[in-house]
């Protein structure tokens, strides 16, 4: 929604995911998400990892190098937030791998859509009924949620500027109208910029 939104003000804009933003990328969430072998802490970090250096090489920097704006599901919050909280590593060893994949590249702007975990948990949980592909991360307990949750809303308070956090209880229509009016402004600083 927000991508049309910008292409309507003639935006050229790149949207992808993680995981899964390239071929490789693809691959590996299938491999990682789909499966029903356990995976190792240490291995889901690293795969993660693997994919974000792999998205952010040949697809995310050459797409800004281009003048594109990107706009991504997910990115390095999401393995500090998951990987770190939710699974215990250590802030400075998430961090270290973060960078090393990222090459500190980060975004001008995270929206995070809040949510409590009860109702995150309600929706995982319609999407199983409905027989929308469920993955191995829609399965974890309320707890591993609620770290993640704390995490997010953490970065939010150590990065205000760049961190955004948005009630995602809402409407899908009243939730959209809070990020363009969060976007715009940015949008009309490029070009104001570009002039």
């Amino acid at each position: 929604m927000l991508a049309g939104a910008l292409r309507q003000r003639s935006v050229d804009c790149l949207t992808t995911c993680e995981p899964g933003g390239t071929p490789l990328g693809r691959r590996l969430r299938e491999a990682f998400l789909e499966t029903e072998e356990t995976v190792a802490p240490i291995a889901e970090l690293l795969l993660f990892a693997a994919d974000r250096a792999q998205h952010v090489e040949l697809l995310i920097k050459p797409t800004l190098n281009e003048g594109r704006t990107v706009i991504s599901d997910r990115y390095a919050d999401a393995t500090f937030a998951y990987q770190g909280a939710g699974r215990g590593f250590p802030e400075s060893t998430v961090n270290q791998i973060i960078e090393l994949a990222t090459g500190g590249l980060k975004p001008d702007l995270t929206l995070f859509f809040d949510i409590s975990v009860e109702n995150a948990l309600g929706r995982m949980q319609k999407r199983g009924e409905s027989g929308e592909r469920v993955n191995r991360m829609d399965v974890e307990t309320a707890d591993f949620y609620a770290r993640v949750r704390t995490a997010y809303l953490g970065i939010a308070e150590r990065e205000p500027e760049r961190f955004i956090v948005i009630d995602a209880n809402r409407s899908v229509e009243e939730i959209q109208a809070r990020v363009v009016e969060i976007v715009s402004p940015l949008i009309d600083f490029a070009d104001k910029a570009a002039t």
